[in-house]
């Protein structure tokens, strides 16, 4: 059975998987948010910051999607999602993810969740780095 924490995470993806991200009814008012890496790295601080940072990243890309791979319950605060992502830049055409069978976007999202609330949301382009990070085995069909 998952914990409520999982619940809450897949709750988010429920949305995201449709393209919806407008909801932050999840987040704690003052959450932080870091993307590690990829085109923007960015850290922020409180849902206006985080938003802003989503907003100005979204604008570059279109018919952008998430689908799970795999929730991982770390802790008793850690959720870890592992992800691909699929998504047509704006200015390039460029296709990342499962489109067609473009290059996959292998990702992983950190939740650290307290009291039902996200306060915590790291996400990374780079999947492999995110095992490392959190000092978890890389996958098997990685490099």
């Amino acid at each position: 059975m998952a914990s409520a924490n999982v619940d809450l995470v897949r709750s988010i993806y429920a949305c995201w998987e449709r393209g919806d991200f407008a909801s932050s009814e999840w987040a704690h008012p003052e959450i932080e948010g870091v993307i590690v890496d990829g085109p923007a790295p960015r850290h922020s601080r409180g849902l206006a910051e985080l938003a802003e940072g989503w907003r100005d990243f979204f604008t570059a890309w279109e018919d952008w999607r998430v689908y799970v791979d795999e929730y991982r319950e770390l802790d008793s605060e850690r959720v870890l999602v592992l992800e691909d992502r699929s998504a047509r830049a704006k200015m390039s055409g460029l296709r990342i993810g499962k489109m067609g069978g473009e290059t996959r976007s292998k990702g992983a999202s950190l939740f650290h969740v307290h009291a039902g609330q996200v306060t915590r949301f790291v996400t990374y382009f780079d999947r492999q780095q995110a095992l490392a990070d959190l000092g978890l085995a890389p996958e098997p069909d990685s490099p």
